[in-house]
């Protein structure tokens, strides 16, 4: 017979192993359960990024229903960046959609705005400068997984080494980052700390120049009419430079394509 003490142990350490084997079983479904969701939600994340669904917004033939539909899927889009903060297409579509919502339907109606209604017109601006740079910012955290030192680099003028590491996969980040950077100094051409460092940015668009120069049929011209026309002459504007570039655009997109336009009115033109 064994002894007490011995007896008392047993029940002891069975229940133990029973209530380590249940919760070994709940983190197990757990897990499941979480991988699962990961799953789905990196199919619709995969969805949502592709190249049709930007379709739904540019080809809709509404622009009152895009611009009321456009804050809803944008937060969308944030909310599944923030579940899967490493997938770089959900990324390049959260930070675009931002830029292109700041310059459609924040910038525009601010430039539609009639002078007299200052304040109206002031806070809009205000608006989309937050929006661009917001989507700037976004990009830039899949620029700086592909080279950490970007900004750094970048601050100390070192364009080659800033831009080396950055391939054909690349091209839409760069364009869009550098883009949200250039729109949010166009609107306060006052912020000088900005300005500053705009002249950044066409190290960006010179290394999509270099990978794809056609890029965007007319896109990296329209990006040139807006740089050389809101940047003072000292940091690099330019306004024939900016005329020079309205023409190419014009030649290569064909005259239904109105950024080129915007940006000369906008800048050279105001």
């Amino acid at each position: 017979m064994a002894p007490r003490s011995t007896r008392d142990k047993a029940p002891v350490r069975g229940r133990a192993l029973a209530l380590a084997l249940a919760l070994a079983l709940v983190l197990t479904a757990s897990f499941a359960a979480c991988s699962i969701e990961k799953l789905a939600l990196k199919k619709v994340a995969g969805m949502l990024s592709g190249p049709s669904s930007s379709d739904v917004f540019s080809s809709d033939n509404d622009p009152d229903l895009v611009a009321d539909a456009m804050p809803f899927a944008i937060k969308l889009y944030e909310t599944l960046l923030a579940s899967l903060p490493a997938h770089d297409g959900l990324r390049l579509r959260t930070g675009s959609l931002y830029i292109m919502y700041a310059n459609a339907f924040v910038e525009t109606p601010a430039d539609m705005t009639p002078r007299r209604d200052v304040e109206r017109r002031e806070y809009l601006l205000a608006r989309a400068k937050n929006l661009y740079l917001r989507g700037r910012d976004m990009l830039f955290v899949s620029l700086e997984k592909r080279n950490p030192r970007i900004r750094s680099q970048l601050k100390a003028r070192d364009y080659g080494a800033a831009m080396a590491p950055f391939g054909r996969e690349d091209l839409d980040v760069l364009y869009w980052a550098a883009l949200g950077w250039l729109a949010a100094f166009a609107v306060d051409p006052f912020d000088m700390d900005l300005g500053q460092t705009v002249p950044r940015t066409r190290a960006m668009i010179e290394r999509i120049e270099a990978l794809e120069p056609g890029y965007g049929r007319g896109a990296l011209d329209s990006f040139y009419v807006g740089y050389y026309g809101s940047l003072p002459e000292y940091l690099g504007g330019d306004a024939a430079k900016a005329r020079e570039h309205f023409a190419r655009a014009q030649a290569r997109a064909g005259e239904t394509d109105t950024s080129s336009l915007m940006a000369l009115a906008t800048t050279v033109s105001v």
